[in-house]
């Protein structure tokens, strides 16, 4: 089956047992994949955004900025794979000599991975893809971005909220652009369907300074990380460096 089918026949509903065996082992292989393919990618920021902004864009060009200064701070720099805001992390962190990672995913249209990789993972699965970029990651900064980006952000902020993630700075840069988004946000709370604490947990900017500063101050790196990953593959499980 083509693999950009696969996750829409998986949603459709109750199919036959030997169907449903064969998706939950399709499922574990591709959560597999990327768990193999990332081991060695080190401490990351993940840096979401637009798939359709071009190099001239403003927010293409800050980006480019912010995944550079990110780097310099010794973090690896992930992203979606594809282009847009996703290839100007990448090509910022490139352009310090920092390690640039990205976590794929097979579409039809629109996205295939940039040239600005150092290596990176295609996925099936836009669930299994979410979780192996928070896995990961130490920090998300959202760019403006659709749908996509949308629903990473608060898949990662519900995620914190409920204790999930700890230490785990949410960091949304284009105070202009988001201004709705931080309304909508403010409308919850006024509902009574979110504390006021949990407005607590992004950070909104307009300064790339800030967003380093963010990062430098507030992301906790887990002491267990070296032990993890060693920079030393294990040759009897066909592991690469």
């Amino acid at each position: 089956m083509d693999s950009s089918n696969k996750q829409r026949n998986f949603l459709e509903g109750p199919l036959s047992r030997w169907q449903e065996f064969r998706y939950l082992i399709d499922v574990s292989l591709d959560m597999f994949n990327g768990v193999r393919k990332l081991h060695f990618v080190g401490p990351c920021v993940t840096i979401f955004g637009s798939a359709r902004f071009s190099s001239d864009n403003l927010y293409y060009k800050v980006t480019e900025e912010i995944a550079a200064g990110i780097s310099n701070l010794g973090f690896t720099i992930m992203t979606g794979g594809g282009p847009g805001i996703m290839e100007a992390a990448n090509k910022g962190a490139k352009e310090v000599n920092g390690k640039s990672v990205g976590c794929n995913i097979v579409l039809p249209h629109e996205q295939k991975h940039n040239d600005y990789l150092d290596y990176w993972v295609n996925m099936d699965y836009f669930f299994t893809r979410k979780t192996l970029l928070i896995k990961y990651s130490y920090a998300f900064v959202i760019m403006p971005g659709g749908f996509g980006t949308l629903d990473e952000f608060f898949e990662a902020l519900t995620l914190v909220q409920t204790g999930k993630l700890n230490h785990f700075p949410l960091i949304v840069f284009g105070k202009e652009y988001h201004k709705d988004l931080i309304e909508f946000i403010n409308d919850l709370e006024m509902a009574g369907t979110i504390g006021p604490k949990d407005k607590e947990l992004i950070y909104l900017t307009d300064s790339v300074e800030e967003v380093i500063n963010i990062i430098k101050h507030n992301t906790v790196i887990k002491s267990k990380l070296q032990r993890y990953n060693s920079p030393k593959a294990i040759r009897w499980l066909f592991e690469k460096y």
